[in-house]
């Protein structure tokens, strides 16, 4: 994952992985080009190819800031989304908070960044999504973080490291694992020298919007959003399994 809210997880390991968006991450984690990938957590969850690895996740308590639905006129007027095409996970979270409005639009591919300020209804994740924020706009956002945590009174995962079953990957897993520790104790550093934004807004990203457990609650949480997917008719649902 290419965005700023991976560096964590990824750090070290520049010269083992490769970073694309979410939707490529998926496409060559199915065709078996790769062991593992930090992808959308619905990719596993609508595909029983993979594991989880537990204890490692991008998650958000509230307001994640970097994935929202940008908008211009009330939700509940809404017929049409364009979505980033990197997006996996985000678009299928809007579906269950809008159906759970009795809300249904139809969604699109978002033909460029550069056309995100054009659209009434306009669903960013990631850089983008945070250079939309902070950037002139005249739309409202509709936090996807903040509105489940209102829905559901826990946090979101966004992503995980998918493991490809049939490979033995102990050994990867430990690695990973390590990375994300490393990768915490080192985040002072990640503040100061990430060349995305400002160091102020990094600091605030990483330490308000953003975390990297995956625990009990958050384990809750993947249970509930698989009910809300199956009880809306948003794919077949893959019960996960965690891989210590």
């Amino acid at each position: 994952m290419e965005y700023l809210n991976a560096a964590p997880l990824t750090r070290g390991l520049e010269d083992k992985i490769l970073f694309t968006t979410p939707s490529k991450l998926a496409g060559l984690l199915r065709r078996d080009e790769l062991d593992a990938a930090l992808v959308s957590i619905t990719e596993v969850l609508l595909t029983d190819r993979y594991d989880i690895l537990d204890g490692v996740a991008i998650a958000a308590r509230g307001e994640v800031y970097s994935v929202f639905l940008a908008h211009r006129r009330p939700l509940e007027t809404v017929t049409e989304i364009y979505c980033d095409t990197a997006s996996l996970t985000s678009v299928n979270l809007l579906k269950v908070l809008l159906a759970e409005r009795g809300l249904k639009p139809q969604f699109k591919p978002l033909e460029s960044y550069a056309a995100a300020t054009e659209k009434d209804f306009v669903l960013l994740i990631g850089n983008p999504a945070i250079d939309f924020q902070r950037a002139p706009h005249t739309h409202q956002i509709f936090d996807l973080g903040s509105a489940w945590l209102e829905l559901t009174g826990l946090p979101f995962v966004f992503a995980v490291w998918a493991l490809r079953r049939g490979v033995e990957n102990a050994e990867l897993r430990r690695e990973l694992r390590a990375t994300k520790v490393a990768g915490l104790a080192a985040l002072p550093e990640i503040i100061r020298d990430r060349p995305e934004y400002d160091e102020a807004f990094r600091r605030s990203y990483f330490e308000h919007n953003i975390y990297f457990d995956l625990g009990e609650e958050e384990r809750r949480s993947v249970a509930l959003f698989c009910d809300r997917l199956a009880q809306h008719g948003l794919g077949r649902v893959t019960a996960p399994k965690f891989l210590v």
